[in-house]
């Protein structure tokens, strides 16, 4: 399927409602009929039918009609809904190139209203390539019966965003999250290009350094990548790297988790020294091997769940962390909850004696700044559009319903 933005151009706002309509009649449905379709967008006169006619000439949605007359998404409509969503959200306005390709995933460039260039990753669970996600991974609980490749995406971006930003605010050299939606994960974009394609270093000893000191440090707080190689590091012109790809990062608690670090540790053993011919253990400066147990130490289930809160496979829920390390969270958020209530209570009676005063102030305070909104507000509404001879194709933002329902069965397999 072609992937063409400027169709979002033409679609009308029924249009976009039939679509999410459809979406949430796959929650437990393979093919949505047309009844229901009609049902959930609440469109009279068969409005929705003649709807969907303009959907499948684009291509967003597939019909059959082998059992009964019914619809479901195509993986093209579900990277629509997600990329109408951010723009409505005002995070995006327009999708440029692709950018890259890989077994479970594209990733396009993307611009924001302020001019910033920005990285959308859109999951693809279910390719020829990489189909065996259902027994690899544990996206979806044993008691799980209806799943689609869509809903198993989903899964995969709301996990890898989660782990972006716990590693980001953990001062990991990771790209930072800055917006999830369905199957759509939105980064910034990272300065360099994958060592798979880096064919020469300055310095090779460097580079491998920081990747086996950044492998050691994610066991520190209780995760294995089980994808740390050349593809999923990234390196700039000064040597420093960066790590992507973080749906298939498991606990350190995880039954295999010291086979997956060693093979992790192999991988870059056999890379370095098949393309930089670099062996660390000839180099007066490189760094030993890091030992599983030396380093994984800190992470959940490792000394009565002390320093919890730095144990990130805990916080995450990453795979295989083990139902006391789960106590110890659960106790450790219990406490400073309660601490903050207390530290609420006593703030609230310190400040109860000075509320009429500040509250004169801050009415001057927002006679003085309410001015400056309106300007704001047609600032920014100037910066939207672009020209149409760049890279991106722009988007408008809409009033079109296209945020997910909530499920909170769903929320609980993250």
């Amino acid at each position: 399927m072609k992937f063409d933005v400027n169709i979002l151009r033409y679609i009308e706002k029924d249009a976009w409602r039939v679509l999410v309509s459809v979406e949430m009649g796959m929650k437990n449905h393979e093919l949505v009929p047309v009844e229901l379709i009609n049902a959930i967008s609440g469109l009279k006169h068969g409005g929705a039918f003649k709807l969907i006619r303009e959907l499948l000439k684009h291509k967003l949605v597939h019909h059959e009609n082998q059992k009964y007359d019914g619809y479901r998404l195509t993986p093209l409509g579900y990277d629509f809904l997600a990329i109408k969503a951010f723009v409505n959200r005002g995070a995006i306005c327009g999708v440029g190139r692709r950018i890259g390709v890989g077994k479970e995933s594209d990733v396009f460039e993307v611009v924001t209203e302020e001019g910033e260039t920005l990285a959308l990753k859109l999951h693809r669970l279910g390719r020829t390539s990489f189909r065996a996600v259902k027994s690899k991974r544990d996206y979806i609980k044993n008691t799980t019966t209806h799943t689609n490749w869509l809903y198993l995406s989903r899964l995969a971006a709301l996990k890898e965003h989660a782990f972006m930003k716990a590693l980001h605010e953990n001062g990991f050299p990771v790209p930072e999250a800055v917006d999830v939606n369905r199957h759509a994960v939105l980064m910034s974009l990272v300065d360099g290009a994958p060592l798979t394609r880096k064919y020469r270093l300055d310095d090779p000893g460097k580079v491998y350094t920081q990747c086996v000191t950044q492998l050691a440090k994610l066991a520190q707080c209780g995760l294995v990548h089980c994808d740390f190689n050349e593809f999923n590091i990234m390196c700039d012109e000064n040597g420093d790297v960066t790590i992507i790809d973080f749906p298939q990062m498991v606990s350190c608690n995880h039954p295999n988790a010291e086979d997956l670090f060693v093979r992790d540790l192999k991988c870059l053993h056999k890379f370095f020294l098949r393309r930089y011919d670099y062996r660390a253990s000839e180099d007066e400066n490189g760094v030993p091997d890091p030992n599983f147990f030396d380093v994984a130490n800190g992470g959940v289930g490792h000394g009565a769940g002390q320093e919890v809160e730095k144990s990130l496979d805990v916080s995450l829920r990453a795979s295989g962390f083990t139902a006391a390390a789960g106590k110890d969270l659960d106790a450790y958020n219990a406490a400073r909850i309660e601490q903050k209530r207390k530290e609420t209570t006593v703030n609230d009676a310190n400040d109860a004696d000075t509320d009429t005063d500040t509250d004169t102030e801050d009415e001057d305070d927002g006679a003085e700044f309410g001015d400056d909104s309106s300007d704001a507000d047609e600032s920014v509404e100037g910066q939207r559009g672009g020209d149409e001879r760049s890279r991106f194709g722009y988007v408008e933002r809409g009033e079109e319903e296209v945020e997910e329902a909530e499920d909170d069965d769903d929320d609980d397999d993250d």
